[in-house]
């Protein structure tokens, strides 16, 4: 048997980390916030010690953890801003809610971001919140609500039914989610009309 080589170990190093990052982000959901690194390992299957290498401590984790699903999320933003071209109608509205909730079913990093902007950050050290909170809003919020071309309070009713509904999918462990009606939900709250 021949050993690995560097790039072999890299690919694995760095499979195990994403491997780490996604239990982490279940084991939030399935802790209330509340876990620890040995909740990391037992959702990731790995060992106490294997998580603590790559993460000594909760802290850490939750950064690396949001990091990566701020990346994805400002990345789907950015995909959704560069397909609208000019002005957008609720059409175009309504697929760019169904494109996060795509993004979000499969990816509770991504979703994490969203919900914990929703709590204010509040599980997070103050130095991280103000943080978290400043690139949510810089990143996400703000060029959404541009985009959407709204100066009121109608992204955060839009966001607020995209974060409750999807929530079901990870607190209650629905299967999936109706993307289409749930969406269209978000659209009603923006247009306020039922």
């Amino acid at each position: 048997m021949c050993p690995r080589t560097k790039e072999q170990n890299e690919i694995i190093r760095m499979q195990r980390r994403e491997q780490i990052l996604d239990a982490a982000a279940r084991a939030y959901f399935h802790t209330g916030g509340s876990f620890d690194i040995r909740d990391v390992a037992r959702e990731a299957e790995l060992g106490y010690g294997t998580v603590y290498h790559y993460y000594p401590n909760r802290h850490l984790l939750i950064e690396d953890v949001l990091g990566s699903g701020f990346e994805r999320c400002e990345q789907a933003l950015a995909e959704w801003a560069n397909i609208l071209g000019g002005s957008p109608d609720d059409k175009q509205l309504l697929t760019y809610c169904k494109a996060l909730l795509g993004l979000w079913q499969s990816d509770a990093r991504a979703y994490l971001v969203y919900k914990m902007a929703a709590e204010h950050y509040a599980g997070l050290p103050e130095k991280d919140r103000h943080a978290a909170k400043r690139r949510f809003m810089e990143r996400l919020y703000v060029p959404l609500q541009s985009i959407a071309q709204r100066e009121d309070d109608s992204v955060d009713h839009m966001l607020a039914v995209l974060v409750g509904c999807c929530g079901l999918h990870y607190y209650a462990g629905t299967s999936e989610l109706d993307i289409d009606r749930i969406a269209e939900l978000a659209i009603q709250a923006i247009t306020k009309e039922y």
